[in-house]
This record gives C-alpha cells, structure tokens and sequence, in this order.
C-alpha cells in the first residue's frame, strides 16, 4: 500500500498561524520534505517536534522529486511544506504532486495561510473574480510581453515581487496599465510591520524611485483590472473604417485620424500606429 503525501500550509510570518490539523499531520507523518529546512525547523521548534527532513526545492532536480516518489510508493507518508504559505502554489511542489498523480499515490491538501488570499482581502479592490500570475518573467522582453497581454484583463491581477525587482515592475506594470490603476502592495503580510500601501501605479512609481521608499521584504501586488468593454464599444478597427470613410472625402490621414478617434472615443495613438499596421501589411 502506497503512502500519502500531505500539502501542509506554514505561516507566512506569525507562527500562531499553523492549524490543529497541520501540526496533528506534521506529528504523524514518517518525513517532510521541505524547501529550506532552517525554515522548517523553526516552525517544528514552535511546535516542540522532530522528524526527518528531506529537501526539495527548485534547485534540487528531478532526483529529490523521484527519492521522495520512491518513498510514498514503499509506504511511507511525507509532508510537503514550503518556506511560508501553501504548498504547489508558485512553488516547485507543483511538480511533485504531478508526479504522485501520475503514480497514483494519494495526495491530501490541507488548507491554511496563503500569501495571495491575505493580500487580496486586504487591497480593497474586487475580490469575486480575481487572476493569479506569480512571478513575471525576469526576461524583460517576456515580461512585458506577458503584461501586454493583460492589458484588458477586467479580473484583480495578483504578482509576486521580490523587493530588489519591485521597481522595474512597477514601472512596467504602469506602461503597461497605465498611471491611474489602482495597485495595493503589500508586505510583512501577519508580521509585526504589516503593511499595505493602496494607490496608484503611477504614484508607487513615484515613490519608489523619487521619494523616500525603499523595497522591503517579499511583495503581494494587486492590481486593478481594466474597465470593461460594451459589446457596443467602438473598436480600433471600427475606427480604421471611419479613417478609410473620410479620407474618401478628401481629409489627410492625419486629420482622419486626429477625427475619427474624437468621434468613436478611441485611442489617436493607438489608431495611428493601427493604420501604419495596415499600410504594411496590405
């Protein structure tokens, strides 16, 4: 009989965060793996515990995720933890609850402290319908890229953010969002100096690089979705129409389209750039 492997939420910084339940799990189980095992051993000191520890994280390949397999096939159980929060969420565990499925070994999530959910219900933005995106790339090409195409997500948009990038990601989310979203940064999130900061991504741009503000800690951004759009919203093709309509009349392309963004309430720079789109690829 195959053992089990538990998904075991840790504090994300108050220690009097870990459930009955998640310290009744860590006490019976045969080992945990966990991504730094200093972290682990201050929440199992907390708790007055000793178990075997394993380590599993990013770095340590497919040969911890297949020793720690073995071992649930040969019957024993395993707790996975992460450094703070739950376990598989931005998180490498992901792979191996993969591979326990694919074995067929059973997997049991235990719920608790989760870094996005805190953020979210403190940002004072929507909360019904909301999108988690982790880590942006470190790639600036694929960051931006990935940014632009949740330009007119209308869902709450969720980053994780190490304080070193806080920044460059700020001013990329505001290239991309624009100035006026809205944005809650969050931090020490439980800790003794908690702390969310509710603005505006032009302004958190503004803080952090010409006011006083230094990044701190591990970041939770959230950020408002865009305004969504009427099924009746012009679109910047109805607006190419509209150029193409009164250049037949005799206007300059300029003019048309300095005119038909005015009329349709489109964009000009974005219908500009359109037309000269459309003059390339016809």
């Amino acid at each position: 009989m195959t053992g089990t492997l538990y998904l075991v939420p840790t504090p994300i910084g108050n220690l009097g965060d870990i459930s009955p339940r998640s310290a009744e799990t860590l006490q019976k189980v045969d080992f945990i793996a966990a991504e730094d095992t200093r972290v682990t051993l201050k929440v199992l000191n907390h708790l007055g515990l000793r178990k075997p520890l394993a380590s599993y994280h990013r770095h340590s390949g497919e040969r911890s995720a297949a020793a720690i397999v073995e071992r649930l096939l040969a019957g024993e159980s395993c707790a996975l933890v992460t450094d703070a929060g739950t376990p598989a969420i931005s998180d490498p565990g992901e792979e191996l609850v993969r591979l326990c499925v694919e074995r067929g070994i059973l997997v049991e999530s235990l719920p608790g402290p989760c870094a996005l959910i805190v953020a979210l219900t403190l940002s004072g933005l929507p909360t019904v319908r909301f999108t988690f995106e982790g880590f942006l790339p470190t790639n600036k090409k694929n960051r931006r890229a990935q940014l632009a195409q949740l330009k007119n997500e209308v869902r709450t948009m969720i980053f994780y953010e190490a304080p070193h990038k806080l920044t460059d990601t700020l001013n990329d989310l505001r290239a991309a969002f624009g100035a006026d979203r809205r944005i809650a940064l969050c931090r020490e999130l439980t800790k003794l100096h908690e702390e969310v900061r509710r603005t505006t991504l032009g302004e958190a741009v503004a803080d952090y690089t010409e006011g006083d503000l230094e990044p701190r800690g591990e970041y939770v951004l959230v950020v408002e979705g865009a305004c969504p759009q009427t099924e009746d919203s012009p679109t910047v093709e109805d607006g190419a129409c509209r150029v193409e309509e009164l250049q037949k009349d005799g206007m300059s392309l300029r003019d048309a389209i300095k005119q038909a963004a005015k009329e349709l309430e489109l964009s000009k720079n974005e219908l500009y750039h359109f037309m000269l789109d459309l003059g390339r690829n016809s």
